[in-house]
């Protein structure tokens, strides 16, 4: 499989930034919308990087939330896709596309109100055409200087040993250590492990409020809930190790489909998906320099389907699809955000999706006193340290499950990292629950495995 235009325009736009680094808001992107469509002849090789008009107009209003309607008054379900792009679901059909910016120097602008080539199919993923937008209102545009293109990120980084005991003395929730082995890592990768530029979000949305029937449901739940321990039976697949590589968005999405086939097998088939076929071959990511679960364990998952370890087997890095190709791929459907869209997740519904289908992906922001966590309950000490400066950026986790500190009482989620086992809680950390800790619960994402 090649990648697709979306990899292809990102190299025409930008020659600094290997990233999405649009910045779009439901209140740049709700609105009326007129949508250039190509010929429905393709199939999901089709490239669409010098799109620019179609044989069809299709006029589409979104409203917040997420509803979506057609020039015929057809209804149908959209979301904003982080700060990246939107997703349509309308009169059968599902359309994609990723929010047009321009980069000069290290100045990105954003242009919420066109979009660059996306792409759209029917929902048994048939038809493929190419589509292009432009909103019927101007957006005015928004200009930032990235401040990763102002740094240095060459330089090794090193862990800053009095940054460490400041945040043991100053608190004791959790405990911070030295990682030699992150020595090894240029600043720039350890930006990339814990998320990469291409992962940024520079806006994000708070967790929605909890109704009245949401909160009943949950009532019901478990005090505590752990997948790794099920009457017994474990049901999280291995943890793995991303190295200097950008790419925790595809071992969080690929841990989340096993963990549902296995859950959904009873442990009978137990597969290992490639990360590195994402890096690789995804169209809806940017390889070692970052992703998002929505577009990975979601939406590639359904349209193009996840392959097994064997078949392309982990580097580490960016390169051409190598994936070997007579390999059988495994599908998902019905992916969403917790919640059915962007912005309506919240505490009780992510544990609610936890229990009843399975382990979830989510993106938190990952500050630098995280890099040092051992153990204990991580929550954001406020400490930024003088050494190797560290620019936030929003990583990729799986929520396994949740419990409260029998001493305390204090609430954790209980998540899988991708830094290996010799990281954290033997790869496992736990981070504070219900106060949406780093953003941990504002961006929860679930799919649905095919059997």
């Amino acid at each position: 499989m090649e990648k697709l235009s979306a990899v292809v325009v990102l190299s025409v736009l930008v020659a600094v930034y290997a990233d999405t680094p649009a910045n779009c808001t439901y209140e740049d992107v709700k609105g009326t919308w007129i949508f250039n469509v190509g010929p429905r002849d393709g199939d999901r090789t089709l490239n669409c990087s010098t799109f620019s008009s179609g044989e069809e107009t299709l006029e589409v209003t979104l409203y917040f939330p997420d509803l979506a309607v057609d020039q015929y008054g057809n209804e149908g379900f959209w979301t904003l896709i982080y700060n990246q792009g939107f997703e349509f679901v309308i009169a059968g059909r599902k359309y994609f596309v990723f929010s047009k910016y321009e980069s000069s120097g290290k100045k990105v602008t954003s242009i919420c109100d066109q979009t660059m080539p996306g792409w759209s199919h029917d929902i048994f993923d048939r038809e493929w055409s190419c589509i292009i937008g432009k909103k019927g209102t101007p957006v005015p545009r928004k200009t930032y200087v990235d401040p990763l293109a102002t740094r240095d990120l060459r330089q090794m980084y090193r862990n800053d040993h009095d940054f460490i005991n400041k945040i043991n003395s100053m608190q004791s929730s959790w405990k911070a250590r030295a990682y030699k082995d992150q020595e090894q890592y240029t600043v720039g990768e350890m930006l990339k492990r814990a998320g990469g530029r291409g992962s940024r979000i520079l806006s994000r949305p708070r967790p929605a409020p909890v109704t009245d029937a949401v909160a009943r449901v949950a009532r019901q739940l478990p005090e505590s809930f752990d997948w790794r321990n099920v009457d017994g039976s474990n049901y999280v697949s291995p943890i793995r190790n991303q190295a200097a590589c950008g790419s925790c968005y595809a071992f969080a999405s690929m841990a989340m489909n096993e963990a549902r086939v296995n859950i959904m097998t009873n442990n009978t088939v137990a597969p290992v998906f490639s990360p590195q076929d994402i890096v690789e071959c995804s169209e809806y990511s940017q390889g070692c320099e970052g992703g998002f679960p929505y577009l990975i364990g979601g939406k590639y998952a359904e349209d193009f389907g996840l392959v097994e370890e064997a078949c392309n087997p982990y580097k580490g890095k960016d390169g051409s699809c190598s994936t070997v190709a007579s390999c059988g791929r495994r599908y998902s459907t019905r992916y969403e955000y917790i919640g059915g869209y962007y912005g309506a997740c919240n505490e009780e519904l992510m544990k609610i999706a936890l229990v009843k289908n399975g382990p979830v992906a989510v993106g938190f922001e990952v500050y630098k006193d995280f890099m040092s966590y051992k153990g204990g309950i991580y929550h954001f000490t406020g400490l930024t340290g003088s050494f190797n400066p560290f620019e936030i950026t929003n990583h990729a986790v799986l929520v396994v499950g949740y419990g409260a500190d029998s001493d305390s009482g204090e609430k954790y989620w209980t998540v899988k990292n991708s830094w290996g086992p010799k990281w954290g809680e033997q790869g496992f950390f736990r981070i504070r629950r219900g106060t949406d800790e780093c953003a941990i619960e504002s961006l929860a994402v679930q799919s649905f495995p095919i059997i």
